[in-house]
C-alpha cells in the first residue's frame, strides 16, 4: 500500500460528502470535483523536481525554485474533464491530453475510443485524471497507452477509489502512485463503488 495516497485533510474530507449527496445538483457537483482536483494536487505534485534559481526581489537579490519538469494532464473522457481546471489553476502551464476510454457495461472491459497523443512524448510526467477508480481498467488501459508514448513517470489521481480497481491498477502497474481523496467498500454487480456517488460523468454533465 506504500504506493497509495489517501488524503486525509479536512477540507477534501468536507467536500467529498457534499459530493456524495444525491441532492447535489450538476453545478455544485462541477464546482466541488473542480476544488477537489485543486485540493488532490497538493498532494500528488509535492515530489516535482526543483531548479535552484536566482531571482531580485524588490529588496535585494534572493535564491528561489522553479519546477524542472513538463507536466501533461490526461483526463480519462469524459468524467475526468471536470477536474481538470482544479489543476490548471496551479499549474496553467501543463499540457492536456485527452484519451477517450470507456467501459462496455456488459463486460466491464475498457474499450479505447479516441487518442490523439503526438508520435513523441512531450512531457516528462503525466498525470491521469478520472474521479472514480472502480474496475481500474480504463486506468490500466491509459497507463498502458501513455508507456508505450514513452512517458516515463506516471501518476493516477482520482476523487474515489474501489479496492477492487486499486488492486487491478496495482497489480498491473506497480510503479504508477495512486492518490484518492477516499477508498470506499466494494463494486456492485453493475461495476459501480458503494457508497460511492453515482456515475459522476453524468452528475457532472446532468445526464443523469
Amino acid at each position: 500500500m506504500s504506493n497509495i495516497h489517501i488524503s486525509s485533510h479536512p477540507l477534501i474530507a468536507h467536500k467529498l460528502s457534499k459530493l456524495r449527496d444525491v441532492n447535489t445538483e450538476p453545478k455544485k457537483f462541477r464546482e466541488l470535483v473542480r476544488e477537489l482536483a485543486g485540493l488532490l494536487t497538493y498532494e500528488a505534485t509535492a515530489d516535482l523536481h526543483l531548479k535552484e534559481i536566482e531571482l531580485q526581489t524588490p529588496l535585494t537579490l534572493s535564491k528561489g525554485s522553479i519546477l524542472t519538469e513538463k507536466i501533461g494532464l490526461v483526463p480519462i473522457l469524459r468524467a475526468g474533464l471536470g477536474m481538470v481546471e482544479g489543476f490548471w489553476e496551479l499549474m496553467p502551464s501543463s499540457e492536456v491530453w485527452h484519451i477517450g476510454i470507456y467501459r462496455d457495461e456488459k463486460t466491464l472491459k475498457p474499450v479505447e475510443y479516441y487518442n490523439k497523443l503526438p508520435t513523441e512524448p512531450t512531457v516528462s510526467v503525466c498525470l491521469i485524471l478520472d474521479p472514480m477508480l472502480a474496475t481500474g481498467g480504463s486506468a490500466v488501459a491509459t497507463v498502458d497507452v501513455l508507456k508505450r508514448w514513452g512517458v516515463k513517470r506516471i501518476k493516477f489521481v482520482g476523487i474515489i477509489g474501489a479496492p477492487e480497481g486499486v488492486a487491478n491498477l496495482q497489480d498491473h502497474h506497480p510503479d504508477v502512485p495512486i492518490y484518492l481523496a477516499a477508498i470506499d467498500d466494494h463494486l456492485n454487480l453493475n461495476g459501480y463503488i458503494v457508497p460511492g456517488l453515482g456515475d459522476a460523468g453524468d452528475r457532472q454533465f446532468g445526464t443523469a
